[in-house]
C-alpha cells in the first residue's frame, strides 16, 4: 500500500478537528463558508458512525439518492429489445441510449466533482438529481433514435453530480471505520435502482410499451430526487475548495501520480466492464430462442440485483476478514466463475451465473471506491471522481464491446469480454500485493 493510504486516517483526522473560526489561534478562514457548512467542522468525534445521532438519516437518504441514479442511468437497458423493434435498429445502434448516458457521466464527473469541492456536497448532489429527473421525464417523448441518445447523454452529465460528491461527502461526515460501511450502503441503494428501474420498466413494457416505462421510472426518481433533499443532513466537515484551474490540475496529477489509486481506477473500470457488457446482453440471449421468455419475465431477471444489495453491504465485513486485496481477489474469483457458468444452455444454470457475477461484481466496487475515499487526503471529490470517470467508462465499453461481441460470436462472445477483464482485475490485484509485499521490505529494520 502507498504512503498515501498509511496516512489517510490521521490526515482525515487533523482536517476534522480545525479550531473555530472565533478563535484567536485560527488559520485564515479562507474562502466563505458555503451554503452546505453551516458553522465549523466539531472535530472527528462529531463525525457519523453507525448507531449514532443522523446515520441512519444519511444512509436513507445516500441510498435513496443511489436508487434515483442508476434508476435513470439504466432505465433503458432491460428495454433494448424493444427499443431495437420499435425504431428500427440493430443491437448495436440500441445499446448507445446506456452507453451515451454513461459515457455522459464519465466525462462530467471530474467537472462536477470541482464544483462540489467549491458549493458544497450536498448542494451539487441536489442540483444534479433536479437536472436528470428533469431529464428523465423528457426521454419518453424522443422521436428518433438519435434524440434519445442525445437526452440519454444529458441525462448521464446531469447524474453525475451524485457519484462525483456522495463518496467525498461520506469520507468527510463519515468516521474512518465505518466508511466501508457507509458506502457499501450507498452502492447497495445503487443496486436497488438497478434492479427497480429494470424489473418495473420490463412488467410496464410488455402492457404499455417502452416510453411509458421510462416514464415510470422518471416519476419515481422525482420521488426519491425529494426525499433526498428532505433526509440528506446538512455538511459539518465541509471546507470550500479553490475553482482555480492550476490547483485542481495538481490535484488530478497527484492523484494520477499515486500507484494505489491508479490500480483502484483501473479495477473500477475493468469490473464495470463485465458488469456492463452482461446486463446489456442478457435481455437478448433470453428474448431469443431457445429461452423466448417475453418482455415483463426478462425484466424479472434484474431481480438479481437483490444480490448486489447484499453483497455490498457485507463489503465491510468482508474486508475485515480477508484484507482489501484478498476481497478483491475472492470478488474476481465469484465474478469468473458467475460467467463460465452462464454459458450453461440451463435457465437455471444461467441465473445462478448471473447471481455469483453480480454478487462479485458489487462487492469489488464497493471494495475499489471505499479504498479511494480513505487512500486520498486531499482533493476527495477528485479522487472519486477519476474512480467514477473510469468506472463509468468501464460501462460504456463493456455495454459497447459486450453487444458487439454478441452480435459477432453470441453470448461466448460477451463472457469472453468479461473474462479478460477480470484477468485484467487479478492482474492488477496482484501487482498490488507485490508493491506492498516490496514496501513493507524496505521498511524493515536492518
Amino acid at each position: 500500500m502507498s504512503p498515501a493510504s498509511t496516512k489517510a486516517s490521521t490526515t482525515m483526522d487533523a482536517r476534522t478537528s480545525v479550531t473555530s473560526p472565533a478563535s484567536p489561534s485560527s488559520p485564515p478562514a479562507g474562502p466563505p463558508t458555503a451554503p452546505d457548512a453551516p458553522g465549523a467542522p466539531g472535530g472527528a468525534d462529531s463525525r457519523l458512525s453507525p448507531g449514532g445521532p443522523g446515520f441512519r438519516r444519511m444512509s436513507f437518504a445516500l441510498f435513496l439518492a443511489g436508487v434515483a441514479t442508476f434508476a435513470l442511468l439504466y432505465s433503458t437497458q432491460a428495454l433494448l429489445p424493444l427499443i431495437s423493434g420499435d425504431l428500427g435498429v440493430s443491437a448495436g445502434d440500441a445499446s448507445w441510449t446506456v452507453a451515451a448516458a454513461t459515457g455522459g457521466l464519465a466525462v462530467f464527473v471530474l467537472p462536477m466533482s470541482v464544483l462540489s469541492e467549491r458549493y458544497g456536497r450536498r448542494t451539487v448532489m441536489t442540483a444534479s438529481l433536479a437536472v436528470a429527473v428533469t431529464v428523465g421525464l423528457l426521454v419518453p417523448f424522443a422521436p428518433s433514435l438519435g434524440s434519445l441518445v442525445a437526452l440519454r447523454a444529458l441525462q448521464g452529465a446531469a447524474l453525475a453530480g451524485v457519484p462525483a460528491s456522495a463518496t467525498a461527502y461520506l469520507a468527510e461526515e463519515v468516521r474512518p471505520k465505518a466508511l466501508v460501511t457507509a458506502i457499501g450502503l450507498f452502492v447497495a441503494g445503487n443496486s436497488v435502482g438497478g434492479m427497480s428501474g429494470r424489473v418495473i420498466t420490463g412488467w410496464v413494457a410488455q402492457e404499455w410499451g417502452w416510453r411509458v416505462a421510462v416514464g415510470v421510472i422518471g416519476v419515481l426518481a422525482v420521488a426519491c430526487a425529494v426525499a433526498f433533499r428532505l433526509l440528506l443532513p446538512a455538511p459539518k466537515h465541509f471546507r470550500p475548495g479553490s475553482l482555480r484551474p492550476r490547483v485542481l490540475l495538481g490535484t488530478v496529477r497527484d492523484h494520477l501520480a499515486n500507484p494505489l489509486l491508479r490500480r483502484l481506477y483501473a479495477i473500477g473500470a475493468l469490473f464495470m466492464t463485465v458488469f456492463g457488457g452482461v446486463y446489456t446482453v442478457i435481455g437478448y440471449r433470453l428474448a431469443e430462442a431457445p429461452f423466448s421468455l417475453p418482455q415483463g419475465i426478462v425484466g424479472s431477471i434484474f431481480l438479481v440485483y437483490l444480490v448486489g444489495t447484499v453483497a455490498a453491504s457485507a463489503a465491510g465485513r468482508l474486508v475485515g476478514r480477508l484484507g482489501r486485496r484478498g476481497a478483491l481477489y475472492a470478488a474476481g474469483g465469484t465474478t469468473a466463475a458467475g460467467l463460465l457458468l452462464s454459458l450453461a444452455g440451463s435457465l437455471s444454470l444461467i441465473l445462478l451465473g448471473l447471481v455469483l457475477i453480480t454478487g462479485g461484481f458489487f462487492a469489488g466496487h464497493a471494495v475499489a471506491s471505499s479504498a479511494v475515499g480513505r487512500t486520498a487526503t486531499q482533493g476527495r471529490a477528485q479522487a472519486s471522481a477519476l474512480y467514477q470517470s473510469a468506472y463509468y467508462v468501464g460501462s460504456s465499453a463493456g455495454s459497447t464491446v459486450g453487444a458487439l461481441a454478441f452480435h459477432s460470436g453470441g453470448w461466448a462472445g460477451t463472457v469472453g469480454v468479461g473474462l479478460v477483464a477480470v484477468a485484467g482485475v487479478v492482474a492488477i490485484t496482484v501487482l498490488g500485493t507485490r508493491a506492498a509485499r516490496a514496501e513493507r521490505r524496505g521498511l524493515a529494520p536492518a
